[in-house]
């Protein structure tokens, strides 16, 4: 199987495994635990996982992105920047950012995967065992059959998980409150304005730029690139756009699964409030419904975990180390590739057993840093780019380390800036960090104006247009 089968399936899905395979960005564990988890610790903030502004972008941007990588034979998110911006060094700048952002991901995936077995079977099996099978699992059959093993497994997950999500998500608040809105008033009734937005931390600044965050970076993930290249043509990718939201407002019915969990499952404090979901699900239903609410779960973190490491490992080998050994040929990058899968997979389990927040925080460090790449993204189709490569160069680097440095050190606006009124300290760091780049790129752009990409004849909008 040469690598462009293996890693964008030879750009042959058409419209069903699409929207599979990035319906499987929707109901990720971190949908499945993350999700109910915060509705139950946080409140009213859970909400901004309800999103429609990125299928609205969706729709816009990834025929574009398609449409550019199979005309210049893209495979991933790295080659991407290379041929838009004429940059090897920049291909490598996004290809180490990426793989940055990559491992929390995949760590979300495996701590995840630990989870689920060891609550599903009321204790019993060890997490840490659950999560070396699952990862060996996942290594095999990535290392075998590539992307093709990740949309007909996301097949049957996407089947499982619907008919999971809307179970729990009915029966839990009909079973303990007696309906929806009887939940929802017993938790107001229980622990007033929990189901509002504070006035500050997170407040309505917080939720809107984290809104705006996620939705600029929705596509931004290295595997969406790499599933967006596999699609069939440009109208696959928009029929997506425009299904997808269906689809998306099923995490309605997680919200409600954790919301039940509030009043019934008292106590569950930092990570811990991750477990809302199966811990309400073991105190209420006999161990076969708990075995199928944990098959459905285990689902959700091995078809992202292994778009993940598929994405990983071939970022590793075509866009880092073929820039550095160019004798290298497409054959080795190929076995190259392969190998490096069960090498990115330790890396994760070792920062996965060492610790990590809770699950929605490494989601969000993860959408910081990859947000990054969409000011530079989206200007590559523009007519005149007023990027230059120096702009994007340092715009990247400076977003991802005000990014870092929030994820290292923890702090926020309200420790650095005391005296500025709360909804300028409650902006999301990782939006905060986008705007900060966009400025720096404008303005290192400026002043390297001689090497501005002029988009000619053969532009990325134009190539869309004749090929879609």
């Amino acid at each position: 199987m040469s690598l462009e089968q293996w890693s964008v399936g030879g750009r042959g899905f058409g419209s069903i495994f699409i929207f599979l395979l990035m319906a499987g960005e929707i109901y990720t564990t971190s949908a499945f635990l993350g999700i109910s988890g915060w509705m139950y610790g946080k409140g009213g903030a859970a909400f901004y996982n309800i999103m429609m502004l990125n299928y609205v972008i969706a729709y816009w941007l990834t025929p574009k992105i398609w449409g550019y990588g199979k005309k210049h034979k893209l495979l991933s998110q790295s080659d991407f920047f290379e041929k838009a911006y004429k940059s090897k060094a920049l291909g490598m700048l996004v290809a180490v950012v990426g793989l940055a952002a990559l491992i929390p991901y995949l760590i979300i995936q495996l701590k995840g995967l630990g989870i689920i077995v060891s609550e599903a079977s009321y204790g019993a099996i060890d997490p840490k065992i659950t999560i070396w099978i699952g990862t060996i699992a996942m290594i095999v059959y990535v290392m075998v059959s590539g992307i093709h093993g990740s949309a007909w497994t996301a097949v049957i997950k996407d089947f499982l998980i619907l008919g999971v999500v809307l179970f729990l998500g009915i029966y839990l608040p009909f079973h303990y409150y007696g309906g929806i809105q009887p939940m929802w008033e017993a938790i107001e009734v229980a622990n007033p304005g929990f189901l509002s937005l504070p006035d500050s931390g997170l407040s309505a600044s917080w939720y809107v730029s984290t809104m705006m965050l996620t939705s600029l970076g929705f596509y931004m993930w290295p595997h969406t690139f790499v599933a967006t290249f596999s699609a069939k043509s440009g109208n696959a990718l928009r029929k997506n756009a425009i299904m997808l939201p269906i689809y998306a407002l099923f995490i309605l019915f997680v919200l409600f699964a954790g919301a039940a969990a509030i009043l019934q499952v008292p106590n569950l404090s930092g990570g811990n409030v991750d477990l809302a979901l199966f811990k309400i699900s073991t105190q209420t239903f006999n161990p076969v419904i708990v075995g199928f609410i944990g098959a459905a779960g285990l689902l959700t973190a091995i078809v992202p975990g292994s778009l993940i490491l598929m994405s990983a490992a071939t970022l590793f080998a075509k866009n880092i180390l073929k820039p550095l050994r160019p004798q290298t040929t497409d054959q080795q990058i190929g076995i190259i590739a392969r190998y490096t899968v069960p090498v990115v997979a330790l890396i994760a389990l070792y920062f996965t057993f060492s610790g990590g927040g809770a699950i929605t925080l490494l989601f969000l460090m993860g959408y910081g840093l990859v947000t990054q790449f969409a000011p530079a993204v989206v200007f590559s189709f523009f007519k005149k780019n007023p990027f230059t490569v120096q702009g994007v160069f340092a715009g990247i680097i400076v977003g991802v380390a005000i990014v870092g440095w929030q994820a290292a050190t923890s702090t926020n606006l309200s420790k650095l800036f005391p005296s500025w009124p709360s909804y300028l300290q409650d902006i999301n760091i990782g939006f905060l960090a986008l705007g900060v780049n966009i400025f720096v790129s404008l303005t290192v752009s400026a002043f390297t104006r001689k090497g501005i990409v002029m988009n000619d004849e053969s532009s990325n909008e134009s190539a869309v247009e004749s090929i879609s």
